[in-house]
């Protein structure tokens, strides 16, 4: 499965970024879940290509890891600066 999104998006970075459109998503205003309706997709399409152990918990983590999520609180100083 993971060659497979690779040969069709060019890279399993370019498959994920496309779920944000390309731009890490910016911090809310809650604490962060567990999970998201965005991880849970991913979660789905990723199970339907055949890979296994990508829950919703864990594809949400991997965003956060991969910085295709940024849930800082606004005075971390990891946040996001806003000019």
């Amino acid at each position: 499965a993971f060659l497979e999104i690779q040969r069709q998006y060019g890279s399993f970075d370019a498959y994920l970024w496309r779920y944000t459109g390309g731009s890490p998503l910016p911090p809310g205003a809650m604490p962060p879940p567990a999970s998201t309706p965005l991880s849970e997709e991913i979660s789905r399409d990723l199970k339907k290509r055949g890979m296994q152990y990508v829950g919703p918990v864990i594809i949400y983590s991997f965003m956060q890891a991969a910085g295709l999520v940024n849930d800082h609180e606004p005075d971390c100083f990891r946040a996001p600066t806003r000019e």
